[in-house]
């Protein structure tokens, strides 16, 4: 065969591939009566027990509605924005998951992230196609909130100048000045603050600092500490040096925490506190920090799935029937974010990103698990309910609510 010829029908073959790749549209659009509806979320490395629970809820919900919002059949994908060699979220992941929901046209809704920090990454991708985004568990300010995050936040994170994310649970400028208050109740004096260094760590921290401050607690120290550290003996003497009540650790379990714990409570003893947020409010921060978690202070931004009433407390107990286990912080979150892309899909009536992202948006008094609540215009809950819980005999045990006036 000539060559030149050989070269034609390789290139006629290359157009022909590429074109039975454009006519799937990245793997959706076939079928105009099917929606998909995809979590990512970090399913390699410690975080999965959480996250188990998250996609369990996100299962159940789906299957209560037969898989079925109005005429419109749901299909359901769970992807993994964490990579084993990070052992949690890995922002090139989270971009690829984005970018693979963009171009699926059958993708009308994306539920996640977990982790603030990659939340930061797929928005703006999401938000150059219209497509809705409800996070179960992010929680840095800026990502919704003007004035409360970096000077561009949140209009960097909208190329096309329309808000497409929202989530279900309540921000960290309500959380970490909730934390500052409950250690002041509590009677403490002086508070030394160590954060991850991560988006919603540091955050967190800085709001906890700031409400410190404010409601007249002595900051004695704040910084981020090394995730990848072997141990914090020189950090925890540091701080031992400064004498406080109690120190305050804004970050997620998957940055070393229980590392962390076990040299600050072997250097500083058992009468200095510690507390940390909901990023260590799972299973994994228990079994990784062993008895040194023993008497940790825990906010968490709602009510533990335990303590939900009403159609909370029939979840909770439907979940454990059928998962026969208990759910995590946030499994409730992830069963309530799927009942809002349901009905927001049922309210559009039509398979298009745009209109059911202003579905969603238009959430008003929604009455789920969570209680009766609205998205703001920003796409936050109208809820603020929030709790504390410590660590007794080796479990996170409810111990109040909590004030999160600054």
């Amino acid at each position: 065969m000539p060559r030149n010829r050989v070269l034609v029908l390789v290139i006629a073959g290359v157009a022909l591939l590429a074109l039975g790749v454009a006519a799937c549209g990245g793997g959706g659009g076939g079928d105009e009566n099917t929606i998909k509806i995809v979590s990512s979320l970090p399913r390699t490395g410690s975080a999965k027990g959480q996250t188990d629970t998250i996609v369990n809820s996100i299962k159940m919900c789906l299957e209560e509605h037969n898989n079925k919002a109005g005429k419109f059949t749901l299909k359901y994908e769970d992807w993994d924005d964490a990579t084993a060699a990070k052992g949690q979220w890995d922002a090139a992941k989270e971009a690829e998951n984005a970018n693979k929901a963009v171009n699926d046209k059958d993708v009308m809704v994306y539920i996640g992230t977990f982790n603030s920090g990659a939340a930061k990454v797929s928005i703006p991708i999401l938000n150059k196609a219209n497509l809705v985004m409800i996070s179960p568990a992010n929680t840095y300010p800026g990502l919704t909130k003007p004035g409360k995050g970096e000077p561009n936040e949140p209009q960097v994170y909208q190329p096309t100048g329309k808000p497409n994310y929202t989530r279900v649970v309540p921000a960290d400028d309500l959380q970490g000045a909730a934390g500052a208050n409950w250690a002041k109740q509590m009677g403490v004096k002086s508070v030394y603050v160590l954060h991850d260094t991560q988006l919603y760590g540091q955050g967190l921290a800085q709001v906890f600092q700031d409400t410190a401050k404010k409601i007249g607690l002595d900051v004695k120290g704040f910084e981020g500490i090394d995730a990848k550290a072997s141990d914090y003996r020189a950090l925890a003497q540091k701080i031992k040096n400064t004498n406080p009540d109690l120190v305050y650790y804004g970050g997620i379990t998957q940055n070393n925490a229980g590392k962390l714990w076990k040299d600050l409570r072997a250097t500083l003893g058992p009468s200095v506190k510690l507390m940390g947020p909901d990023g260590i409010f799972e299973e994994a921060f228990l079994k990784d920090a062993g008895e040194a978690a023993e008497g940790t202070y825990v906010t968490f931004g709602g009510l533990p799935p335990d303590k939900l009433t009403g159609k909370g407390a029939d979840w909770y107990r439907k979940y454990k029937d059928k998962f026969k286990s208990e759910p995590e912080a946030y499994a409730a979150y992830g069963y309530e974010a799927c009942q809002v892309a349901v009905a927001a899909i049922e309210r559009a009536g039509k398979k298009d990103r745009a209109a059911i992202r202003d579905a969603v948006f238009a959430t008003k008094d929604f009455d789920g698990v969570l209680g009766k609540w609205s998205f703001d215009q920003n796409g936050d809950t109208t809820l603020t309910t929030m709790s504390g819980q410590q660590v007794k005999n080796g479990k996170f045990e409810f111990v109040t609510l909590l004030n999160a006036v600054q």
